[in-house]
């Protein structure tokens, strides 16, 4: 049995999420979430919220199930929408500047 949470649109760049997602990715629930409690990087507070939501997703769908057996499955992030803006630059010319997104997805199951 399994379970998904998916967070959408998350103003951050896919690559800086990647690095959070990473380390959880085939860990036991409980490990993943100490693991982003204590992580200096800021996208680690949005990945353990979502985690936090599929761990419950589960719970919700059987509530017999024994928390220690529950691990995350995959995790994965793809490039969400981008939004286009411009810099005023030198000699009358214009930077543009790409303020990016992500959708981050968190499969959990429980070990057989």
């Amino acid at each position: 049995m399994e379970a998904r949470a998916i967070k959408r649109n998350t103003r951050s760049s896919p690559r800086k999420m990647r690095l959070v997602v990473d380390l959880i990715r085939g860990k036991s629930a409980g490990e993943a979430l100490s693991l982003l409690k204590f992580s200096d990087k800021d996208a680690a507070a949005t990945c353990e919220l979502t985690l936090k939501s599929a761990i419950n997703n589960l719970q919700q769908k059987d509530a017999g199930i024994d928390p220690e057996a529950i691990y995350v499955k995959a995790a994965f992030v793809d490039p969400g929408p981008t939004m286009k803006r411009i810099s005023p630059a030198p000699m009358g010319r214009a930077y543009r500047i790409r303020k990016r997104s992500h959708h981050l997805t968190i499969v959990v199951s429980v070990k057989q």
